[in-house]
């Protein structure tokens, strides 16, 4: 029973070392997309080079954000003027159903 768990853990973990590694590998590979290719692992980068390749990267994946939440804002606004609307509406039917009471 011993060996088997101890073959099952060993099994998880190599699991999950090999996600770990596709993993890294795949984000890497994105990053060189956006940044250009990096030194390796042996080649010494700045700290520079390694901020300069990260604030690329979110640029590059914000990026369509900006016309997105204008269109997002243009919706809600109309969406609260609507709901002014209606708050008229409920607020004199409001008055009118008050007005039945109080006769």
């Amino acid at each position: 029973m011993i060996l088997l768990m101890t073959l099952l853990s060993l099994l998880v973990i190599a699991v999950f070392i090999g996600v770990l590694v596709v993993g890294l590998v795949k984000i890497n590979e994105t990053l060189e997309a956006i940044g250009g290719r990096a030194p390796g692992y042996s080649g010494k980068m700045s700290d520079l080079a390694l901020i300069n390749l990260g604030v690329r990267a979110i640029e590059q994946q914000t990026g369509h954000l900006g016309p997105q939440l204008a269109e997002l804002n243009q919706g809600l606004t109309r969406a609260g003027e609507g709901l002014q609307g209606i708050e008229q509406n409920l607020s004199q039917t409001l008055e009118a159903v008050q007005k039945q009471v109080g006769d």
